[in-house]
């Protein structure tokens, strides 16, 4: 009896979609992932178009050129389509210093498309400085969802007052940070999602 590999399990237009996202979640090129692989431009665009199915030998040049694991490009090691961080296992940081603390909800597993994050400022508390260096890849993208509390976007030089409810979305890649200008602790939940080349 012949076992299918995961490449056949998964059909080319799977993998394809996958390789692409992933390529773009990192502002590569079909050239520079090319290089990186040793795979042809020619074949990396058939292989995300779903027109061939890589051999794993090729799959496992791209996975390293993504800087992945070959489980890791095929989503072998993610028990399945739906990744479950329980309470406990969440990521968290801050700085007491500026009165913000946060705690990102979703996985850290490779090629996730968008990162959620509760963040939480103390009265005059601030997520970062005017001089803080963008944090997030170029083309990122980030929406704000203010919970409770009133809030100020600075970005780009610019200030937006937000209160209760308001919801903001912004180039993720500008100078931004969030300030708590009153005496009520403010909280918000924010999406970043993976950058996408311009053009």
């Amino acid at each position: 009896m012949v076992t299918a590999s995961p490449l056949d399990q998964l059909g080319p237009a799977v993998i394809g979609a996958r390789v692409k996202a992933l390529r773009e979640s990192e502002s590569l090129s079909l050239r520079d992932l090319s290089q990186r692989s040793g795979v042809s431009a020619p074949m990396l665009s058939q292989v995300e178009r779903g027109e061939t199915s890589p051999t794993l030998a090729v799959a496992a040049r791209i996975a390293a050129g993504l800087e992945l694991r070959l489980s890791q490009l095929l989503r072998l090691d993610e028990g399945g389509a739906v990744t479950v961080v329980r309470a406990s296992q969440r990521r968290r940081g801050g700085s007491k210093r500026r009165g913000h603390s946060f705690e990102v909800l979703t996985s850290s597993q490779p090629g996730q498309r968008a990162e959620l994050s509760r963040h939480t400022l103390a009265p005059a508390g601030a997520t970062g400085a005017a001089d803080d260096p963008p944090m997030h890849e170029p083309g990122s993208r980030e929406t704000a969802l203010v919970e409770h509390g009133s809030v100020v976007l600075v970005c780009d030089g610019q200030r937006y007052a937000l209160d209760e409810g308001d919801c903001v979305t912004f180039d993720a890649d500008l100078p931004h940070h969030f300030e708590n200008p009153t005496d009520a602790e403010a909280a918000f939940l924010a999406v970043v999602s993976a950058g996408l080349r311009r053009s």
